[in-house]
């Protein structure tokens, strides 16, 4: 049984209309009917939801229907990458900072009397570079990679 015909039996069984089904999920009457007739598929959180009202494991609902169940995992991999995206922003980020923060040292080196010793130091003269690089790199790797996908 594909899931549209699984979701209209268990409607059905519950004794809902397509319009009390909705308004227990928080969508239009129209997405439950496109989603009974197979021209659309609802997102994970709406499949756990009718799991929940329904009492059928997600198991039953997924395994039906093979097309929902690579949505299903497709959807999962691009959850995955906008976090990955921010872990790698964050850096080109930290990269700026510690290059606005070596700059504006310099800054007071040379227009006041304060003298801040960066010279010779590894970590002050490249690390915003491979922070920022690497960050900017790998973030827009993922970004087309989400975009494809």
């Amino acid at each position: 049984m594909i899931f549209a015909e699984k979701l209209k039996k268990e409607r059905k069984e519950k004794g809902w209309s397509q319009e009390e089904l909705a308004e227990k999920l928080y969508v239009s009457r129209q997405s439950v009917s496109k989603w009974e007739n197979g021209q659309n598929y609802p997102s994970i959180e709406i499949i756990i939801k009718l799991s929940d009202l329904f009492g059928v494991t997600i198991d039953e609902l997924l395994r039906s229907d093979g097309e929902l169940t690579e949505k299903v995992i497709k959807d999962s991999r691009q959850l995955a990458y906008p976090r990955m995206k921010v872990f790698f922003e964050i850096l080109f980020l930290i990269g700026l900072a510690m290059l606005l923060i070596k700059l504006g040292i310099l800054g007071l080196n040379k227009f006041t009397s304060i003298e801040i010793s960066l010279r010779g130091s590894f970590f002050w003269n490249f690390g915003p570079l491979f922070l920022m690089l690497g960050g900017g790199i790998i973030s827009d790797a993922l970004k087309k990679k989400y975009k494809k996908e």
